[in-house]
């Protein structure tokens, strides 16, 4: 059975890939602060901007799936900085001085959400055009993942991830942009799941959505690549 870190275990998208990948998989859990599962007995606490203490997380681990950072498009410089690019070098390094293979990064949409601005319709290969500093973080942490896999040949696979709730739903939102956007808990786990087992792709970026109607992002190179076979659409929640 293969093994899995999930770093920021104790968040929205950590807690539901922990229920979801657990059957399948040794799951190692990490996160700075201590994380309570009873399904999960290998839970660490440690922070990812120090490369010493995430090493020895890493070590024995197939895959990772990074999670830990700042989620917020308001953060300052010196929030994103910290926690999003050190913390992502962190878990790269950490990542390679263990010998992992392979890290699948939590990447986000607002590394190109200027396009979204310009109602431009956005596919994986154009320029990044962060919306923000937080989206300026996310894009470095591609980059440094392409990096990674070019230098040193750890497979990279990054999601710039949708529209995640903890309920799962989409009613009672501020606008109809989540019906365009919104990611369901099981695609979350198929996706991820997809960059775990692929033997077709080594890097990759791809956009973290459900199969949504009214998609204004391209998800056909996670179809292609990786097997990515979304099945549920935001439309049928309304």
């Amino acid at each position: 059975m293969k093994s899995v870190l999930i770093t920021g275990a104790a968040g929205n998208i950590g807690r539901v890939l922990r229920r979801g990948l657990r059957d399948d998989y040794l799951l190692r859990l990490t996160d700075c602060i201590q994380i309570v599962d009873p399904e999960v007995t290998d839970v660490r606490v440690a922070d990812v901007r120090s490369v010493e203490e995430m090493e020895e997380v890493c070590k024995g681990i197939d895959s990772v799936v990074h999670l830990a950072g700042e989620p917020s498009t308001g953060s300052s410089w010196s929030v994103v900085l910290n926690a999003n690019i050190e913390g992502t070098y962190g878990i790269f390094e950490a990542a390679r001085l263990a010998g992992v293979k392979r890290v699948i990064f939590a990447s986000s949409n607002h590394a190109t959400g200027y396009y979204e601005k310009e109602s431009i319709y956005t596919k994986p290969d154009m320029l990044a055009r962060p919306d923000s500093l937080y989206g300026v973080s996310k894009a470095f942490g591609e980059d440094l993942a392409r990096f990674y896999y070019d230098e040193y040949g750890i497979n990279a696979y990054c999601l710039r991830i949708g529209s995640f709730q903890p309920d799962d739903s989409v009613i009672n939102r501020s606008s109809d942009r989540i019906l365009s956007t919104w990611l369901s808990h099981r695609d979350l786990v198929r996706l991820v799941r997809c960059c775990i087992e692929t033997n077709n792709a080594e890097f990759g970026i791809y956009y973290g959505i459900s199969n949504n109607t009214r998609a204004f992002w391209d998800i056909e190179n996670a179809r292609e690549e990786i097997g990515y076979s979304p099945e549920d659409d935001a439309e049928d929640l309304i």
